[in-house]
């Protein structure tokens, strides 16, 4: 017989009297002995099994019963601790898995505050700078023309990194809207081209455009989306290429993911945008394309910049139909960009080669070196209530040839442009802004449109989110502006809504 089990040990050196016990007693004895024997796994923590004794007694049998339930009872009791310390085991790793990414998250973000304080404190203390050197006068006239100069361009810049920032939150909240409609690719490059002209100009660099092959006269697209993308890339470009020049190729190709073996009339517009600057390798070429990132934190000190062009333009060019792509860069010797966007249905569109492109671009500059209309003539009620704007819109306006009448709240307004109803001299139009006391602007132009006033009605607002547009619209408005201004596009606006009013001849209402 084997050498009994501590347990078996400790129930014979707990019962001599049974050791001592008459022969009719020695079964009893050998039965506890065997349910001690069955019951030694149960000291290696196994709860697993169950213990079976053949007995003709009465209390063995009670004793075997009580010890199989214990033995059930501490194996479910043992599984359920096990299944607990498995998702202790989960849940802290999941905590240790999001401890990581908040902290992350929280070095980014301190990060980006940093990246963004920087690119806002340098462009303000220049504005500042300049400004209180005007508001002193200690200036000469060449001074103080370089100080505005210098003003502006950097309040311009300001202007785009908070419409980067936006860019980039419509972006991430799947918001960007894009719009479908005809465009003509060639008056998307002539008229970036004018625009980045000036930038090139001042770095003493060759900024040129080449279309090559048949290239289609209106596409499909988002004129707008697609003139920011060239915009970002030739920014780029630019900025990194301190000699030689910069070079857009355009050309029509073949879209990759449609079925070459089906006939099809759609294709990719590919824009190629080649500088001579300073390139990048190959490690700092795969960073580009995250948000808030630049190719090292040298270039971010040398040249500037958030690192959100790259990111919004390849957003911009995926929402769009194509993507935008390295090509190649070679450190010291420049990069080539490539940007496509789908063309959207090319049936029946006319095709231009190389040639025409450039003499119809030519004939467009021409027609856009024309003065614009003036608002010569034109009333305009100007509903503002800050200060500063309201005597710079109206400079703006009145050296237009505007005759301008303000109002600094929604109710004041409402009374001035109802009452020139009255009186039969009327405004053309009402420049409202939608944020104003005692009314604003929605409340206002919904109170004069139950009144059955019919005039153009043009919001002007701070706020330029997605759907903010339609928000006004749907309050009454007949047109869309917002600030900061830019005077152009706010002068063919209100001539546009005004001609529009005109020809449609509204009748005159009783109010």
């Amino acid at each position: 017989m084997q050498n009994p089990c501590p347990l078996v040990l400790g129930l014979e050196n707990s019962m001599p009297e049974l050791q001592s016990a008459p022969a009719n007693n020695q079964e009893l004895c050998v039965l506890i002995e065997q349910l001690a024997d069955q019951l030694c796994p149960a000291i290696d923590g196994n709860f697993d099994f169950s213990i079976q004794v053949s007995s003709r007694h009465e209390g063995v049998d009670k004793l075997q019963m009580l010890m199989n339930l214990v033995l059930d009872s501490a194996h479910r009791a043992l599984s359920k601790l096990n299944t607990t310390n498995t998702e202790l085991i989960a849940l802290n790793a999941s905590f240790e898995l999001e401890s990581a990414k908040a902290k992350r998250a929280t070095a980014a973000k301190s990060e980006f505050l940093a990246r963004m304080s920087h690119e806002i404190r340098t462009p303000m203390t220049a504005i500042l700078g300049f400004a209180e050197s005007l508001r002193m006068r200690e200036l000469n006239e060449a001074q103080m023309t370089d100080a505005i100069d210098t003003i502006h361009s950097n309040g311009q810049y300001l202007l785009g990194l908070i419409n980067d920032i936006l860019d980039m939150t419509k972006i991430e909240a799947g918001k960007m809207e894009i719009e479908h409609v005809a465009c003509t690719p060639r008056s998307i490059v002539a008229k970036t081209m004018e625009l980045m002209s000036v930038r090139a100009e001042a770095k003493k660099i060759g900024l040129h455009a080449d279309f090559v092959g048949s290239i289609p006269e209106t596409i499909v697209s988002d004129p707008t989306r697609v003139k920011q993308i060239l915009i970002n890339l030739l920014g780029n470009a630019i900025k990194f290429t301190e000699n030689g020049e910069v070079r857009v190729i355009v050309q029509t190709v073949p879209d990759p993911q449609v079925d070459t073996t089906e006939a099809s009339d759609e294709a990719l517009l590919q824009f190629d945008v080649l500088d001579s600057g300073i390139g990048m390798t190959e490690s700092q070429t795969q960073r580009l394309f995250k948000p808030f990132v630049q190719a090292d934190t040298t270039m971010t000190r040398r040249f500037g910049g958030t690192g959100l062009g790259l990111a919004i333009s390849k957003e911009l060019a995926n929402l769009l139909g194509g993507d935008v792509a390295v090509i190649h860069s070679q450190l010291g010797s420049g990069t080539q960009f490539r940007a496509t966007i789908a063309t959207g249905s090319l049936n029946g569109v006319k095709m231009l080669d190389g040639n025409s492109v450039e003499e119809s671009e030519t004939l467009e500059r021409s027609a856009g070196a024309q003065p614009q209309d003036s608002l010569l003539g034109a009333r305009i009620l100007l509903a503002e209530d800050g200060i500063d704007n309201q005597r710079l819109i109206t400079f703006v306006l009145e050296k237009a040839g505007a005759e301008v009448e303000v109002a600094e709240d929604g109710q004041c307004a409402l009374f001035k442009a109802l009452s020139a109803e009255r009186k039969g001299h009327p405004f053309d139009v009402i420049l409202m802004d939608m944020q104003m006391p005692v009314l604003d602007g929605y409340q206002t132009t919904t109170a004069l449109r139950c009144c059955g006033y019919l005039r153009p009605i043009i919001a002007l607002t701070a706020q330029a989110m997605t759907g903010d547009r339609e928000t006004c619209i749907n309050a009454g408005c007949d047109g869309y502006a917002t600030k900061p201004i830019d005077r152009d596009r706010l002068i063919e606006e209100l001539n546009f809504q005004i001609k529009r009013a005109r020809s449609a001849s509204p009748v005159k209402i009783s109010i």
